[in-house]
């Protein structure tokens, strides 16, 4: 397998695996969300303050964060764009090295 290939393999698989994960847990907060009222309204766990209200709140706010990195963040800063960001940093730095250069050259120039 080509390099280039084996790096488009990997990202496809750490894609999934993202993905994976984030249905997984998708799935572990809906069942424990259904836990969570069933012990506090059926089972009597502190049945004087609603407390699952506070449990899926709080545990969907983590999911949506969950949802941000995986659908919206890691999708567009990949190792495409990765690359980008160093060879655009490279080539600010290639500018700054080239003109630190003229200068030192017209200084030697000036000075001769």
């Amino acid at each position: 397998m080509e390099i280039n290939q084996h790096e488009l393999y990997e990202y496809a698989r750490q894609r999934l695996k993202q993905k994976k994960r984030l249905y997984f847990h998708f799935v572990l907060f809906f069942l424990g969300s259904i836990f969570c009222i069933i012990a506090n309204k059926l089972l009597n766990v502190k049945p004087e303050m609603d407390w699952y209200l506070w449990v899926i709140t709080i545990w969907f706010f983590i999911f949506v964060l969950h949802f941000i990195r995986v659908f919206i963040t890691d999708s567009f800063m990949n190792k495409k764009w990765e690359r980008a960001q160093i060879d655009k940093l490279m080539l600010q730095q290639e500018r700054k090295i080239e003109q630190l250069q003229k200068d030192i050259d017209k200084k030697n120039n000036t000075a001769q």
